[in-house]
């Protein structure tokens, strides 16, 4: 775990569905609005294809679909949260990203014991903030290199 000069860990809020999730802001490169993406065949179905972002190339991710969660037509409010990751950039499609909040490393716990929930295995934890319930994600376990591999072009 990462240690932190204030017991405050900024996260960026967004939601599929209902339910609100969250990632740290250190991982955040930008925010988006949805754009073209072009497809590219023989790739997982939640990988929606990549995005030529101010000349990089991005793959992109439907989390909706990564979670298994029916999918829904783009909205105005629909957000595509560019990630680094493994010194790679990466976008997640996300149905609105409006929140930047301090979480307190206490109201964090770790993930609980859930049946039936598809996103399970990619949960870090949950933070309980007054009548908000954040899932906290895993970025690693999301975004598995080798699902990205084909679409980030590897030429061979």
């Amino acid at each position: 775990m990462t240690e932190t000069l204030t017991d405050d860990l900024k996260y960026i809020v967004f939601q599929l569905k209902e339910k609100e999730y969250a990632i740290p802001v250190n991982k955040v490169h930008s925010i988006e609005k949805i754009e073209h993406i072009t497809r590219v065949p023989g790739v997982s179905s939640y990988i929606k294809g990549v995005l030529n972002l101010r000349g990089v190339v991005t793959p992109i991710i439907d989390l909706r679909l990564r979670f298994d969660i029916e999918e829904v037509a783009y909205t105005d409010s629909t957000r595509i949260i560019i990630v680094s990751f493994d010194d790679m950039e990466v976008g997640l499609i996300v149905d609105t990203a409006n929140d930047v909040i301090d979480i307190k490393a206490e109201a964090i716990e770790p993930q609980p014991e859930v049946v039936g929930v598809d996103e399970a295995e990619y949960i870090n934890g949950v933070a309980k903030l007054d009548k908000r319930l954040l899932i906290l994600l895993d970025l690693e376990k999301i975004l598995q290199r080798d699902d990205l591999k084909t679409t980030y072009g590897n030429e061979g």
